[in-house]
């Protein structure tokens, strides 16, 4: 803008993952070595008034492809002289999968991957409860190394809860639930969670904005198996409902 501040707008859904902050990150990354960029004159606006359609803030998809489209906006900034009171847009596309049905390709890519997880819970053996959870995530690049952890520790939060605690039971004569608050559906409170340690593993994306990849949902997917695992490990039972029970013959 003419009195310098630094605006960026996106379509994004900000809640609390931390979408606004990277983009600010990759303005300040793109633009700083151009501009005497003042971190507290860069304003990020959540805006879908005026912008092109982002699709949903899911899908482990806000940070690789924000970060791409702001990329893309600075360097078209810097091309255009970064001419001020202008708007630049930018754009990421992920066309690297092929349409389903083309009769013509004969060894489609149908599907991208965001990543990679594994996690290791420890269980005490004699009170059967968890001690720790140890979580290695390819993160591709961690672009905010701080919230990219925060994320991954809120989901080894839901996972505990989905594996052991939360559960939604109902009437079977007629379907309707039988614990109507929250309270009552076993949901883990914070201080009943073991302590983690998050490893962040950096192998980065070649196709993608800083080698970014996703980690929105990757981080709940291995808790509820390494949990399984580990409670198999103490007794040589093998779980297969949720939530499962610590001892075999636990029913509540």
């Amino acid at each position: 803008e003419h009195d310098g501040t630094l605006e960026v707008r996106h379509g994004w859904t900000e809640m609390g993952q931390g979408i606004n902050t990277v983009a600010m990150q990759v303005a300040i990354e793109e633009l700083g070595a151009h501009l005497p960029i003042d971190e507290h004159r860069v304003r990020v606006v959540v805006d879908t008034t005026r912008e092109l359609g982002l699709g949903q803030t899911t899908g482990s998809r806000g940070t690789l492809m924000g970060a791409g489209a702001v990329q893309d906006a600075c360097r078209n900034a810097l091309a255009a002289g970064l001419t001020r009171g202008v708007d630049h847009v930018g754009e990421y596309r992920v066309d690297w999968t092929t349409k389903l049905g083309d009769p013509k390709v004969t060894n489609p890519i149908i599907h991208s991957t965001f990543g990679y997880a594994t996690q290791l819970v420890v269980i005490d053996r004699e009170s059967g409860k968890i001690e720790h959870v140890i979580a290695a995530h390819d993160v591709g690049r961690a672009v905010n190394p701080t919230l990219c952890e925060g994320q991954i520790e809120g989901s080894i939060h839901m996972g505990l809860g989905y594996a052991l605690t939360e559960d939604f039971p109902h009437d079977p004569a007629t379907g309707f639930p039988t614990n109507m608050t929250l309270r009552s559906l076993g949901i883990l409170r914070a201080k009943d969670v073991p302590p983690m340690t998050v490893l962040l593993v950096e192998s980065p994306q070649p196709n993608a904005p800083y080698g970014i990849k996703g980690v929105g949902e990757i981080g709940l997917v291995p808790t509820a198996g390494a949990v399984a695992k580990a409670l198999h490990e103490l007794d040589g039972v093998w779980r297969n409902q949720l939530p499962m029970r610590r001892a075999a013959n636990e029913d509540e």
